[in-house]
């Protein structure tokens, strides 16, 4: 099944013998954070074993949400937003960012109560959320599905184009001088006097003083590499867009059965975040005590299943060779099949409500792999045990809005500057130290990575 169609990246034909920075893979983290670094005036190179944003980056909804973000996010947030205000004069590219606001429909008491308390903590951070009545939200979206408890919208939220963000900052980077390596899978990180001394890409290695994990899904096995345990889940999402529907609703909305947001072609990307598939693999074996919390917490919203993707994980279980080819090249993009019951249910569904969207025409479907943490939000970080190495990853299903302040978070860290915000809530020791590993107030935020 094929993913989304990505704006082509074309790869560098000349791989640098060393840089100051190698970052493993090449979406919007990725890219985001090679463009911070290239910025500073540090030699970059930005390994991709595929193509520029192949996998999650452009198959996310699109959503660049403060809302009902984890209240540790919200500073970082905040200046992700101002980046992406500046994107297309920074990139000289459109990457489709809109400020067309979000609204979360709420269903319940308890989802009422959490989002008044996250609206009131909101407020220190500088983001500003309404709680709308059931009867101005009803005025404001006619065909939604009534509720008598109201919503919450966030007008500085917005939207971008998933498929062309990571390739314009990809772009971007190798203006101010990056090499933009694609189709070059990085084996693993060799390290000399104790700290990170190269990357081993297949096409040979890079000299590099420091090295960067960015890579989505993949993140956990590159880390294992360097016998490093990363408590991640990859959960499967599907996603549909229609063709352009002419009349639709501008802003984004969320709901129990259904989220949507409109496209800069006049289609809709349409999901359900209360729907996902979540594989059973070796390291549910390996992590599973990690996330027994979250599972409970959300199990209405997991669908757990066994599936060929337990025995695609097998050769996991082990490091890969660094001499010969293993996991990363077999698979160059990750393009799970997506659900054909959740996809078109969610359009009938949406139908029954919304008159204008009973005429819509399915473009495409698609599915991604959301890469979680137990406590949903990332890690941005050095890895203390292996000098020179960091980690950029565990986005846990809103990273593509934030990407652009992680950026800047890890360039800090990498050139020793002072933090945009206070990283401590990103270590990565977090897993380890015996801090409790809390959620988002108890509720389950909605998965638009």
């Amino acid at each position: 099944m094929p993913g989304p169609d990505v704006v082509h990246v074309r790869g560098d034909a000349v791989r640098p013998e060393r840089v100051d920075v190698a970052i493993i893979g090449g979406g919007i983290v990725g890219a985001s954070i090679a463009l911070e670094l290239a910025d500073r005036g540090l030699s970059v190179a930005l390994c991709e074993k595929g193509g520029i944003g192949h996998e999650q980056s452009s198959r996310n909804w699109g959503w660049v949400r403060a809302g009902d973000r984890d209240p540790r996010e919200l500073p970082l947030m905040v200046h992700a937003l101002t980046l992406w205000d500046a994107m297309h004069q920074r990139t000289g590219r459109d990457v489709g960012f809109t400020r067309s606001g979000i609204t979360f429909a709420i269903h319940s008491e308890e989802e009422a109560a959490h989002l008044e308390r996250w609206r009131s903590a909101a407020e220190e951070a500088g983001v500003t959320s309404r709680m709308l009545s059931a009867a101005t939200y009803a005025k404001a979206f006619t065909h939604a599905p009534k509720t008598d408890f109201g919503a919450m919208v966030t007008p500085l939220d917005g939207r971008a184009e998933p498929q062309k963000a990571a390739p314009a900052i990809a772009e971007a980077a190798r203006a101010k001088g990056a090499a933009i390596l694609t189709r070059c899978a990085v084996r693993g990180v060799e390290t000399a006097a104790g700290r990170v001394s190269a990357v081993v890409t297949e096409h040979g290695p890079i000299a590099c003083d420091a090295a960067v994990i960015a890579g989505g899904a993949w993140s956990k096995l590159l880390c294992r590499q360097q016998n490093q345990r990363f408590p991640q889940l990859n959960i499967m999402n599907s996603v549909l867009r229609t063709h352009p529907l002419d009349g639709g609703p501008e802003g984004a909305l969320w709901t129990q059965d259904f989220a949507f947001r409109k496209r800069q072609d006049g289609g809709y990307t349409i999901a359900n975040g209360s729907a996902n598939i979540v594989d059973l693999v070796p390291d549910s074996l390996r992590y599973g005590l990690y996330f027994t919390h979250l599972l409970r917490t959300n199990w209405s919203l997991m669908q757990l299943r066994v599936s060929g993707q337990f025995w695609a994980e097998v050769p996991g279980v082990w490091k890969q060779p660094l001499d010969r080819p293993g996991m990363f090249e077999k698979t160059r993009v990750l393009d799970p099949k997506p659900s054909e019951a959740l996809t078109k249910g969610l359009l009938d569904k949406l139908g029954e409500h919304w008159p204008l969207f009973a005429q819509a025409q399915i473009a495409q479907t698609w599915a991604g792999y959301i890469d979680m943490t137990p406590d949903e939000i990332p890690v941005i970080s050095s890895i203390e045990a292996v000098p020179g190495l960091f980690l950029s990853s565990g986005f846990s299903g809103h990273g593509f809005g934030i990407a652009p302040g992680a950026g800047v978070l890890m360039a800090d860290l990498i050139t020793g500057e002072t933090p945009i915000v206070d990283p401590t809530a990103f270590r990565f020791s977090r897993f380890r130290d015996g801090s409790e590993l809390e959620l988002n107030g108890g509720r389950r935020a909605p998965i638009d990575h």
